[in-house]
């Protein structure tokens, strides 16, 4: 069993939100070996709690080829081809560095799909620009995507909500897609 949360639902989520995140990977897994398509990720703040969410999932190797945890800077630009002047200039925290990371991961290993993450899980090391609970998603593929999350909380939480929002990215994008190509939604 996942020890990330089930979010209940409220007026402001939607059914998928009210899934577990265990659930929600073993469908993205499903849905991607399905297509014959694979996914990769890059984890910043998440520390490998995204890959971790994916391969507790039987037969995940399916479509699960890897990660990196990026946690410092020089792994965002050596390993992962992160431009070390969009660091400078806009933080490790940015849409840009996320979009980077994801299109990296991919790169590197090939994947029809990479999903990124990076932000500032706390307590520390927020600033008034990017508080505590600021967390950039970005994923690379046929339907590129980002998600800005924002909201302090504890380091347990913005990690956790991070890793179920992310998977939640990677669904809305294979939903578009069942959409453009005109299959059949559940």
């Amino acid at each position: 069993m996942s020890c990330l949360p089930t979010l209940a639902p409220t007026a402001s989520t939607s059914p998928v939100e009210a899934r577990s995140t265990a659930e929600l990977a073993a469908h993205l897994v499903g849905r991607l070996a399905e297509l014959g398509e694979t996914l990769s990720v890059a984890e910043s703040c998440t520390g490998g709690g995204l890959g971790a969410a994916i391969t507790d999932v039987p037969g995940a190797s399916a479509a699960f080829v890897g990660g990196v945890i990026a946690y410092a800077n020089p792994v965002k630009s050596g390993v992962l081809g992160v431009p070390e002047p969009l660091i400078e200039e806009h933080g490790a925290v940015s849409e840009g560095v996320a979009q980077s990371l994801a299109a990296g991961v991919r790169q590197l290993l090939g994947t029809t799909w990479g999903l990124a993450v990076t932000g500032v899980a706390g307590p520390g090391g927020g600033s008034p620009a990017k508080p505590v609970g600021t967390v950039w998603l970005a994923l690379a593929g046929p339907r590129p995507a980002t998600r800005l999350l924002s909201g302090a909380d504890t380091r347990s939480t913005v990690r956790h909500k991070a890793v179920l929002s992310a998977l939640m990215l990677l669904e809305g994008a294979l939903r578009e897609g069942d959409l453009l190509e005109g299959a059949p939604q559940e």
